[in-house]
């Protein structure tokens, strides 16, 4: 372990430990190596706002962490706009069960996903290169996950229509956003979707989890 793996991975440690989050030494290792690998690829290009302070860590590791305690961790996850690799990645680490599909439609972060994948030898994942409106032309993927998740993504309650295809009945959109960004999305939601719940991630950050549930028709 080098240096700078080190330094992470006790920071990661001290930052769960205020969220309450218990993590193996193997998953903390894990998440400071991504966090090391995303570090020197964003020196190259912009990959994601990553910073040396804890707000950082808190956003790109932290939040994820929090929320997996209200996702699925078994089953078939899909996420859009992968970008960086958060929320999915530590969410794949936290829940190994889940097979991962990440969305992005910029080749080079892209590249970025499918290299952190083959570092940290992380199975059962897939990195789809493209917009996510081109896959709903793809049947296969309809109704094919039990969670999709997505943070930075304009939304709308078309937007949301369209997303729902890739869930199946009773499965579940987690949407990250900041807990004081504007309702429109929610507030117009369409059957088959409803609002689950909603849970507080990182404080400092004014965040939260909106999971929105796929009803039958």
């Amino acid at each position: 372990m080098t240096k700078s793996i080190a330094v992470i991975r006790d920071r990661i440690e001290r930052r769960a430990e205020r969220a309450g989050i218990k993590l193996t030494g193997d998953v903390v290792l894990r998440l400071s190596e991504y966090v090391e690998l995303l570090r020197k690829w964003n020196a190259r290009i912009n990959l994601t706002g990553l910073d040396d302070k804890d707000r950082g860590l808190d956003r790109l590791i932290i939040e994820p962490l929090v929320a997996a305690a209200h996702l699925p961790d078994k089953g078939t996850a899909i996420d859009i706009g992968s970008g960086g690799g958060s929320p999915a990645i530590p969410l794949k680490l936290a829940c190994p069960g889940l097979f991962l599909r990440m969305v992005e439609s910029k080749i080079r972060k892209a590249a970025f996903l499918r290299e952190a994948c083959r570092y940290l030898e992380i199975s059962d994942v897939e990195v789809e290169t493209g917009r996510y409106e081109a896959l709903l032309s793809r049947p296969e993927l309809h109704e094919a996950h039990d969670v999709l998740t997505m943070r930075a993504v304009r939304m709308n309650p078309g937007s949301l229509r369209n997303l729902q295809a890739f869930v199946k009945p009773h499965g579940v959109l987690g949407l990250f956003r900041r807990s004081s960004a504007k309702d429109e999305a929610v507030l117009g939601l369409e059957p088959p979707l409803i609002v689950r719940s909603r849970h507080a991630l990182v404080g400092s950050l004014r965040s939260e989890l909106v999971v929105l549930e796929k009803q039958s028709l």
